[in-house]
Order: C-alpha cells, then sequence, then structure tokens
C-alpha cells in the first residue's frame, strides 16, 4: 500500500520531539519495558497500523518478550503465557483504546486490576504509552504509512 503523505512527524519535526520526550518518561517511570512494547503491539493490532505493528513486534521482541508471547498477543486472555500484570495493562490498554464501544469504557473493575499490580506513577505511565500510542497509530493509519518506516513511535535513534 502506498502511504499517502509523509508521516506528519517528518512534516513537522518538532511535533516529534514532545513525543519521543513522553515516551522516553514512560521507559523510565518504572514499567517493565515488556509489558510496555506489548501494551504497544496490543493497541496497535487493535487500531489497524501497520507501521506500529511492524515496529511494536520488534521492540517487545527486543524487550524481552517471547515468539510466543507476540503469536498468542490477540489472544491474550485464552494464552497462558503472560504474567497477572501483562494482562492487567492489556485489560486497560484495550479498555482506553476502544472508549466508544461501551458507556464505561474504562471500568472500575479494569480499573482497580491495574492498579493492583502498578502504582501511580507506573499508571501515568502506562496511561500514556497507551495514548501516545493511538495518537500515532491514528497518524500512521490515516495516512497509510507502511511496515518499516520512520515515524514518531519508530525506528528513530
Amino acid at each position: 500500500m502506498r502511504s499517502r503523505m509523509r508521516h506528519p512527524a517528518d512534516v513537522l519535526p518538532d511535533a516529534a520531539h514532545p513525543l519521543q520526550e513522553i515516551l522516553r518518561a514512560v521507559h523510565r517511570a518504572g514499567v517493565d519495558g515488556r509489558t510496555l512494547e506489548l501494551v504497544h503491539l496490543r493497541i496497535s493490532q487493535i487500531n489497524g497500523c501497520a507501521a506500529g505493528v511492524d515496529r511494536g513486534a520488534g521492540a517487545a521482541r527486543a524487550a524481552g518478550a517471547s515468539d510466543a508471547q507476540l503469536l498468542a498477543l490477540a489472544v491474550w486472555r485464552d494464552s497462558p503465557y503472560f504474567t497477572p500484570a501483562e494482562r492487567a495493562a492489556l485489560e486497560l490498554a484495550e479498555s482506553a483504546t476502544r472508549l466508544a464501544d461501551r458507556p464505561d469504557a474504562v471500568s472500575d473493575e479494569v480499573w482497580d486490576r491495574a492498579a493492583t499490580w502498578f502504582d501511580e506513577r507506573q499508571l501515568a505511565a502506562l496511561l500514556l504509552m497507551i495514548g501516545v500510542t493511538n495518537l500515532g497509530n491514528r497518524l500512521g493509519a490515516t495516512t497509510r504509512q507502511g511496515a518499516a518506516v520512520d515515524t514518531l513511535e519508530g525506528n528513530k535513534s
């Protein structure tokens, strides 16, 4: 598929820097990197963002995700390959990504399960990862960014 335009963060590079800073802060907040990357990948799967899935799979693998986790991520609820903390993070990510699917998108039960495993700082990091990933996916999917492209959430050095 051919992209409609260069990635918006490449067109407006001043916009990419603050988002990259947010991601750096997220990764310093004490959430396991594998969990953060599994969250990113799952959101990208939900949003149908090819660039996000491509980047997310590589980043999750680099952060320690097993092949079994990568292959079973779409069915994590029915898979034995995820820790209780990863499950709570994935449930929060799915709920916060699919806000329009139900009136109380992120229920107290979903929130409480996440809060069982993550403190306030870590929850903030998860929520920021969810938000930035959704933003990146929306930009990537709308402009039809393909796999293996440099984006605000991509392979920048």
